[in-house]
């Protein structure tokens, strides 16, 4: 009988299950056994990879669950591994036909590595990625999401309501941080959908060095601003992102001392970057003898495994039976893409590539986009040349905390 693997890399992300649960529902029909690997990609470098084979019965039961049935890691194969370790026999013995990968970014670097090792070696196995992650960075044409940001999403904004429901009752301000590696897709999203005075994201700094200060000025523009209008309480979203930003002086001087992880990555999930913020926030409003109540609030690992709302559990049963209908159609080396009208078509790995790297490179927030303009005129509430009088009754240089001369807009 001929099989299919599928393993899952990475952090978990809403959709996991139903992507693997779909796959394994449509090869099954077609006639193919379904091997689930466990471990993520240490499973193929491993001689004895923990598996699971996937019946109808267990692909039904987990599709709609949040998490990853299949355990999942960070492991990233070197060099040395594909020459010494890759577990070809596995393949072989089990007459494995398509492996397929379900990722982020990490992820979808590694399945194009082994896209081209396998070509290389010239072994008769196909591959295709399916493409995952909360922050919604991999270039997905069309501004397609990544599955997995809109569940993430949409839970950040029911904790994002919350806080904002409890700033207005006790007059407080609130420091939110979201996840989000390189870019603020998940920070700007959650602070749009809750209508948030201030978010802070890495790619508002395309016109000037991102430091600590300017950080927490943006933020005290908007609490002075809102002052202005008479409103004592307010959120303020700060992407964790800006950290990947800073300089190594810049993190020291946040107080910080973070540990990488195996591809690089400063390990921000180890530390709540809403408390460092917060208690960055603190120290800047003593010294200019404001008396603001601010608290910290994380939104993190609590949206990456919950339930998937509707958008994703369809997205991702289109992408599982589109991973069967490239394969059907001699496709290998390159991720399924679902466009937003619903057709199916790949989207080849090499073709998203660094050519220096052979990296995938992060989608970002597009800052000229009426999406994001509208809401930095319309929705942000920050300090202009026009609130310069009102505000020195709050800061002695109010040019100090204007939001575009900050960022020097």
């Amino acid at each position: 009988m001929e099989s299919i693997a599928i393993l899952t890399g990475g952090g978990p992300a809403p959709g996991m299950n139903t992507v693997v649960g779909s796959v394994a529902k449509t090869f099954l029909q077609k006639g193919f056994r379904v091997i689930g690997l466990h471990g993520g990609y240490s499973g193929l470098f491993n001689k004895n990879p923990k598996t699971t084979d996937i019946d109808f019965l267990l692909a039904d039961d987990i599709f709609n669950r949040g998490g990853s049935y299949l355990t999942m890691s960070r492991f990233k194969p070197t060099d040395k591994n594909f020459e010494e370790d890759f577990n070809l026999d596995f393949f072989v013995k089990n007459n494995v036909k398509l492996l397929v990968t379900v990722g982020g970014d990490d992820t979808a670097s590694t399945a194009n590595r082994i896209a081209k090792f396998l070509e290389e070696k010239k072994y008769p196995i196909a591959n295709i990625h399916v493409p995952k992650t909360i922050d919604n960075d991999l270039p997905l044409p069309a501004g397609s999401p990544t599955f997995g940001y809109q569940s993430a999403k949409d839970m950040g904004s029911i904790i994002g309501r919350t806080v904002a429901t409890d700033a207005k009752t006790s007059g407080n301000w609130f420091v939110v941080a979201a996840m989000g590696r390189s870019a603020g897709h998940l920070a700007f999203g959650i602070g749009t959908a809750c209508h948030y005075p201030m978010i802070v994201i890495p790619e508002m700094f395309n016109k000037t060095t991102i430091t600590v200060d300017k950080i927490v000025n943006l933020v005290v523009s908007s609490i002075v601003k809102r002052k202005i209008m008479g409103i004592d309480y307010g959120v303020a979203m700060i992407s964790e992102g800006v950290f990947h930003s800073l300089s190594d002086e810049e993190i020291q001087k946040s107080g910080i001392h973070f540990s990488y992880d195996d591809h690089g990555h400063p390990e921000l999930g180890k530390v709540s970057k809403a408390h460092i913020f917060n208690e960055m926030l603190e120290k800047k409003l003593k010294e200019i003898g404001q008396k603001v109540k601010s608290r910290p609030v994380e939104i993190g690992y609590e949206v990456r495994c919950q339930t998937p709302v509707a958008f994703d559990l369809v997205y991702c049963s289109m992408l599982g039976m589109g991973t069967y209908k490239l394969f059907s159609e001699g496709k290998t080396g390159c991720m399924v893409y679902v466009d937003p009208a619903g057709q199916i078509s790949p989207l080849y790995l090499k073709d998203l590539q660094d050519p220096t790297t052979g990296k995938i490179p992060p989608r970002l927030v597009d800052i000229k986009s009426d999406k994001f303009t509208q809401v930095v005129e319309n929705i942000l509430n920050y300090i202009t040349p026009a609130d310069y009088e009102a505000a020195k009754k709050y800061v002695a240089d109010p040019a100090e905390y204007d939001f575009k001369k900050i960022l020097n807009w």
